[in-house]
């Protein structure tokens, strides 16, 4: 298991005195309102964990897309201790100790920063007087991963399911002035069958982070009456011009409900039905939703009888089509009827302070407005369901999101009850979040972690919901076992993947089919790490490790040209890099773990992102001068009295001094001349063999005579690219993007880095061994 930063000393002590002011408490033993502030503790800080306190945490609305104007928020401090197998719940009685709902108990806002299997909750709460006569829910963002919920001594229900909603009628347990509330939690985390992502117990694996236990998401009450919406599915329609709208209802028998369609406050059109059928709402010339133009029209149903109210609610929705087309051949993912190439990275929401549970919705915000300042239009949410309002973002923003479902732990084979839990778990994610505007693709599993029948589940998804596409097996290439059906073929390759002109198997993301979009759901994982920003110093890294923020960005762009070559040549139709941020002890993000370093050239990786989102060209160009001479010295540290020469014909790299003979100085000086195959490019001929040009064959580097062919010309061809170390100059290959001028041993290879099979492609030094200091020619 990762292990939690530790507490400061200072914070031990203030939570030594917040125990002994809860025991002073008017009710025995239950926090009031304004109960001493538990101070957040991190050794790795984000810019908003000092903005956290019991009178503030997360004090947002929790669900935009369904609104009622009168709440109550129960976030802030309540009591806590940790619980064992049997025990009767603490009805009446104070607890030991104190936690900070909604941050997870392993968390440093918690206070806890402890893990438990089993734990209790305890507080008080007071219903305003105002909400007489009226009925009183009591509602859960999410708990992990079992509650049961006690009201003034009465059990009023259970849930299992670490990242779904629930909720509670308690009207009939409630009684004026303090009212006790207890939860009771067990989560076993990994060591139990249910889903949970990325959390482990013990793992020395660092793709698997700490455990986020017990209440991780907003609880709150809410006044509403006996009839009353519980839940709105909307689905656009944009064939038909219109939105149809199923507004689920309690105790709404004869009720008529009422949809609005609003802009700007102005009713666009109104629809009527029975409560739970389907309304169709026109939407006439409707202004649809896409990253470009993220527009979304507001909603207000009520319900009716005899033409007179009796709940109201607000939300919102986009107008926007899913599907599939063939477009100039090839099977394409649509949004409005559009190709769009899906640019995205790999989210997977955690927090240093907050783990689970972002500190702020202002941080919630910001990984998505990340996305959208660097040029992505896309983000893969992976193996996590978020709280509401980062969906409302996404929608806000113009996000497309693939949402990923928590997976099982990959080490064991699910049992037929874990198969149950984890189908009623995915269907409640489909339900919770089918009126998410932004998602547009449902991922059932990730790289066979738990998998079983995928094609039946691909099916179930479907059946579930048409309206979106579906993922059978996000990475089913590398470690899954894909289903065959589906809407979408999704490869995994870490760092880069194989060009079309050089397909390697299981590198080579497949090409689409007659009817599956072909993706790249994960890819790249450059690792830097950033002193002063790590979770465990010392302790990170990545799929293939950079110097420097400059080598950083230079790498991602070149990662990238080979993305667009796939997308034109082998029908990629997206791409998720990992990853938005580190995580933990990953330190392959764009950002760090606290989110306070944006570690490449922001500009740089905009323009990439956009352009291979536009259809221009990603590759960047370095100016050389035409015609002119020039030596090329190694930039690897050690190594840089060495050049790149010619030696019996073999590309080679030798000490070359002001002392070395003649002939030495002439093989190691080359003249940069106009590409054989492409102008904008660069060719190397040879100053003592004039018609002789460095070219590639079977990875290897040779000088050789000028042959008057399309192979000789592609293989001799050079483009010049920012140096992938973050200074000088790459070469990259003209026929194999992505692959570069590279030595290893003493010898000039092609290679394209880690993962490609053939040592010459180590990822070690890969950065500095395919970037050359362009200098002084030897031989003038």
């Amino acid at each position: 298991m990762k292990r939690s930063p530790k507490r400061r000393p200072a914070v031990l002590l203030l939570l030594l005195t917040l125990l002994a002011a809860l025991l002073a408490f008017p009710l025995p033993g239950l926090p009031a309102a304004a109960a001493s502030e538990v101070a957040p503790a991190a050794a790795l800080t984000t810019p908003w964990t000092d903005q956290v306190g019991q009178d503030n945490a997360l004090p947002e609305y929790p669900r935009p897309a369904m609104t009622r104007p009168d709440w109550q928020n129960l976030n802030g401090t309540w009591q806590f201790e940790p619980g064992s197998a049997g025990q009767a719940p603490p009805i009446g009685r104070p607890l030991s100790g104190s936690v900070l709902v909604p941050y997870p108990i392993e968390s440093a806002l918690s206070g806890v920063q402890a893990h438990h299997d089993r734990m209790w909750y305890r507080r008080a709460f007071t219903v305003p007087a105002g909400w007489s006569g009226r009925q009183v829910q009591l509602n859960f963002g999410a708990v992990d991963w079992q509650a049961e919920v006690w009201v003034n001594g009465v059990k009023v229900g259970g849930h299992a399911g670490g990242y779904a909603k629930f909720s509670f009628d308690i009207t009939a347990q409630l009684k004026p002035g303090d009212n006790e509330l207890v939860v009771g939690v067990f989560d076993p985390t990994d060591a139990g069958g249910q889903p949970v992502g990325k959390q482990r117990l013990n793992s020395t694996d660092r793709i698997f982070y700490t455990p986020s236990s017990g209440i991780w998401q907003t609880v709150w009450l809410e006044p509403t009456a006996a009839a009353h919406v519980t839940r709105l599915d909307i689905t656009p329609d944009l064939p038909a011009a219109s939105v149809r709208v199923v507004p689920h209802a309690a105790a709404a028998a004869g009720l008529t409900a009422r949809v609005t369609v609003r802009t700007g406050g102005t009713a666009v059109a109104t629809g009527t039905g029975p409560a739970g059928a389907e309304i169709v709402v026109p939407v006439p010339n409707p202004r649809l939703w896409s990253p470009d133009d993220p527009f979304l029209y507001d909603l207000t149903v009520s319900l009716e009888r005899d033409g007179t109210a009796v709940d109201t609610v607000g939300g919102y929705f986009g107008m926007r089509s899913i599907g599939k087309a063939n477009v100039g051949g090839v099977l394409r993912p649509v949004l409005n009827g559009q190709y769009v190439f899906s640019m995205g990275t790999l989210d997977q929401g955690f927090w240093p302070d907050g783990l689970h549970t972002a500190p702020t919705d202002e941080a919630l915000k910001f990984d998505l407005q990340a996305h959208k300042d660097l040029g992505f239009n896309t983000v893969r949410k992976h193996i996590k369901v978020e709280p509401e309002r980062w969906y409302y973002w996404a929608d806000r923003l113009g996000l497309m999101v693939w949402q990923d479902m928590p997976s099982m732990t990959p080490t064991r084979a699910p049992s037929p009850l874990a198969k149950a839990r984890f189908e009623t778990e995915l269907h409640d994610m489909v339900d919770q979040l089918r009126s998410v505007t932004s998602i547009v693709q449902w991922v059932p599993f990730n790289e066979g972690w738990g998998e079983y029948d995928p094609a039946r589940i691909a099916d179930l998804v479907h059946g579930w919901d048409p309206s979106r596409l579906v993922n059978n097996n996000s990475g089913s290439n590398c470690c899954g076992f894909d289903g065959g059906n589906g809407d979408v073929i999704d490869d995994h390759v870490y760092v880069a993947p194989g060009s079309t002109q050089r397909p390697v198997p299981g590198r080579t993301p497949q090409p689409p089919s007659a009817t599956r979009v072909a993706v790249l759901g994960e890819y790249g994982g450059l690792g830097l790490a950033i002193p002063g920003h790590e979770w465990q110093p010392g302790h990170g890294g990545g799929y293939e490790n950079v110097s420097s923020p400059a080598a950083l960005t230079s790498r991602y762009v070149s990662l990238l040209s080979v993305v667009q070559g796939l997308a034109k040549g082998n029908g990629l139709s997206g791409a998720i890099y990992t990853e938005i941020t580190d995580v933990e002890n990953e330190t392959n993000g764009l950002y760090t773990y606290d989110r306070r370093v944006l570690k490449p050239d922001a500009a740089r990786i905009a323009a990439a992102n956009r352009a291979i989102i536009a259809g221009r060209p990603v590759a960047e160009s370095v100016p050389l001068h035409v015609n002119a001479r020039q030596s090329l010295r190694v930039t690897t540290p050690g190594l840089t009295d060495r050049y790149a020469r010619h030696l019996d014909g073999q590309g080679v790299t030798s000490v070359v001094t002001g002392g070395s003979p003649a002939l030495e100085k002439q093989d190691a000086t080359w003249q940069l001349v106009p590409g054989l195959a492409d102008p904008s490019c660069f060719s190397l001929r040879s100053v003592n063999y004039p018609g002789d040009y460095l070219r590639h064959r079977d990875s290897q580097l040779f000088k050789e005579p000028f042959a008057d062919n399309a192979v000789y010309r592609a293989d001799a061809t050079w483009c010049a690219r920012p140096g992938l170390n973050g200074t000088d100059v790459s070469f990259e290959s003209y026929n194999f993007p992505g692959e570069f001028l590279r030595h290893y041993q003493s010898r000039l290879w092609l290679a394209g880095g880690a993962g490609v099979p053939g040592a010459h492609n180590s990822a070690a030094f890969f950065p500095e061994d395919v970037t050359w200091q362009v200098a002084v020619p030897w031989a003038p």
